[in-house]
């Protein structure tokens, strides 16, 4: 008896330690990503999302707790980083898809350099077969790839999102870019989908959430 209350003693002792050890190494990872985003503000291109957008995309994760992500367009990994770190978080993991060799090494780096590359799947190929092909379930999807394509990404991937769920799109602001105009006229028909826009974005950002 007097081991065993011994060793309830012992692990109650322990359990705050383990809980800082915990807060240590969140700690630690939000010190290594804001270092990273400090070394490279500014210096995002190849149609990387603005630093305002990648912040909307990681607030939208941690408000909801979303952590099932889908990012279509990787580029060289600015919003990845943003939602990656969000999933971080959560205790979640990104799916992300990219067409360009050059821009996935790119973004495989980063990933590497922001300490986030436990939380991500980056994957090199075509969107319009690898997507599709995605088993899903997700609560969180960013697509910033080809806008003709948004509608059909949409389509593919609306199925496979659980409710609460929710799939965003970024460049909406500009309709009458080839199929963004199509793209929202869809969203207007989707029973399930309750879409609004963040007007924070210069850019627009849609937000598609599943009832």
């Amino acid at each position: 008896m007097r081991r065993f209350v011994l060793a309830v003693i012992a692990s109650a002792l322990a359990a705050p330690a383990l809980h800082l050890s915990g807060q240590d190494r969140s700690g630690a990872m939000d010190t290594t990503v804001r270092a990273f985003l400090d070394r490279h503000r500014g210096s995002w291109r190849d149609l990387n999302v603005p630093e305002s957008d990648g912040r909307i995309l990681h607030d939208l994760i941690v408000r909801h707790t979303f952590t099932r992500a889908l990012e279509i367009g990787t580029s060289t990994g600015h919003s990845g980083i943003w939602i990656a770190w969000a999933l971080a978080k959560t205790g979640g993991r990104l799916t992300t898809v990219e067409i360009d060799p050059r821009r996935h090494r790119t973004a495989l780096g980063y990933f590497k350099e922001a300490g986030l590359t436990p939380y991500i799947d980056a994957r090199l190929g075509d969107a319009h077969q690898i997507v599709p092909a995605l088993s899903g379930p997700f609560d969180f999807v960013f697509s910033d790839a080809d806008k003709e394509w948004y509608k059909n990404y949409f389509v593919a991937v609306w199925p496979k999102v659980v409710p609460g769920g929710c799939f965003t799109a970024h460049n909406v602001a500009g309709r009458g870019m080839g199929g963004i105009r199509e793209f929202l006229d869809h969203l207007g028909t989707v029973p399930d989908a309750v879409t609004t826009f963040d007007k924070t974005s210069r850019a627009g950002i849609s937000v598609s959430c599943k009832r």
